[in-house]
């Protein structure tokens, strides 16, 4: 075996991976993707918002976003409208659908961070954020 320097974004992956088991079912069980909960998650954060800036929040691609608003909407969880000054900014919001199934959801979710805080324990899972959000600041725009 050749001797490669260990990747940090091959591991993060894995992690990411490992910590959605904890997800997935319940996702799974009300018929999301991961995607369309973290849109809903976002929605409900931050209120009606511009669909690149939700792009951006939620780590989805732009084009990829189109198509889980297409299916989040036809499922009555968001609404879509065109900018007033603008019509080519088209700006996202919850459904009260949207806003319920996300009520009812993070409650559940919450249990399972909670299960995980407790596995980690508080010290590591303090350093484990502050050290992702150093990584956060590399980006390169």
């Amino acid at each position: 075996m050749k001797n490669v320097r260990p990747s940090v974004t091959l591991a993060l992956l894995h992690a990411r991976e490992a910590l959605m088991t904890h997800f997935r079912p319940a996702l799974n069980d009300i018929g999301l993707s991961e995607q369309q909960w973290r849109i809903i998650r976002i929605l409900a954060q931050y209120g009606e918002i511009e669909s690149t800036q939700l792009a951006e929040k939620a780590c989805v691609l732009k084009p990829s976003l189109t198509g889980i608003i297409r299916r989040l909407s036809e499922m009555n969880l968001v609404l879509r409208r065109r900018g007033e000054q603008d019509q080519r900014y088209v700006y996202i919001t919850l459904t009260t659908e949207g806003e319920e199934i996300f009520k009812k959801m993070s409650v559940e979710m919450e249990k399972r961070y909670q299960n995980i805080h407790q596995q980690i324990g508080d010290d590591r899972m303090s350093r484990l954020v502050d050290l992702l959000k150093e990584l956060q600041k590399l980006k390169i725009d």
